[in-house]
């Protein structure tokens, strides 16, 4: 369990819960970071039109101790330790990606739970180490159309085994190679206004997923019939669920 600067051990649940609770600010940047925050607000300039925020989708937390590295990294760095703890939710703006860890997240399952598919990968496929990446930039781009906000910052988690950077290499080194194919495909895909739902977002997501990255390697054709499975699979499991609920912005879930 991680500490905070004086000694007090994190409940890093209650934190992700706290930010899941309040909303986020992904249109305007606070420059006192979360203003929903005791001791915070909003600073002079900003837009009161955009001060109710938005509902808060995802909740990512960070890592103490042994850093969350890629295995490149870790070979150069071995004994590279984190110790700076910075007292801080940020609320990653509108068109921004970035690099999501799954070990230290929450996520609100009725606003975003379809987007969070961690991917085709591990034993059998030529890809590994970014099922959370995958997953991370799919949501964010949902999130970004849908109006939801994703903070990052506390809670953070006290991270004490590294893993192998020679095993790690030998999963991640495609991943390293294809994502400078993927993060400009993330970063100017853009989804139609048809698309209400974040269901309805991942299928046409996964459309141009087979059209622009299936050409990159034949796995991504494997990995966008997998996501259109993934939805099918949730809506099976979830019959109860509302497929389209108005979200307070006006936006559908």
């Amino acid at each position: 369990v991680a500490k905070d600067p004086s000694g007090k051990e994190i409940d890093a649940l209650q934190q992700h819960i706290k930010n899941l609770l309040t909303p986020s600010t992904p249109f305007f940047f606070n420059t006192l970071y979360d203003p929903y925050r005791e001791g915070a607000d909003f600073v002079r300039g900003y837009p009161f039109s955009l001060r109710e925020g938005v509902p808060t989708a995802v909740s990512h937390g960070l890592w103490l101790n042994i850093p969350d590295y890629d295995a490149p990294t870790q070979l150069v760095k071995p004994l590279e330790r984190n110790n700076r703890y910075v007292d801080a939710v940020l609320t990653i703006p509108k068109g921004t990606l970035f690099p999501m860890c799954g070990m230290n997240l929450a996520f609100n399952r009725e606003l975003i739970g379809p987007a969070l598919y961690f991917g085709l990968m591990g034993d059998g496929q030529p890809i590994g180490r970014y099922d959370d990446m995958w997953a991370g930039w799919c949501m964010k781009v949902i999130s970004d159309h849908l109006g939801l906000g994703v903070k990052t910052g506390l809670p953070y988690i006290w991270h004490s085994k590294a893993s192998n950077p020679f095993v790690n290499l030998k999963k991640e080194y495609k991943g390293i190679y294809w994502q400078e194919e993927l993060i400009p495909f993330f970063q100017s895909v853009s989804l139609s206004k048809e698309s209400t739902t974040v269901q309805k977002c991942y299928i046409e997501l996964s459309k141009k997923v087979k059209a622009k990255l299936g050409l990159v390697d034949d796995y991504f054709n494997k990995l966008a019939d997998a996501m259109v499975t993934w939805i099918e699979v949730w809506d099976e499991l979830n019959p109860s669920e509302e497929k389209s609920v108005t979200l307070p912005n006006g936006l559908a879930k």
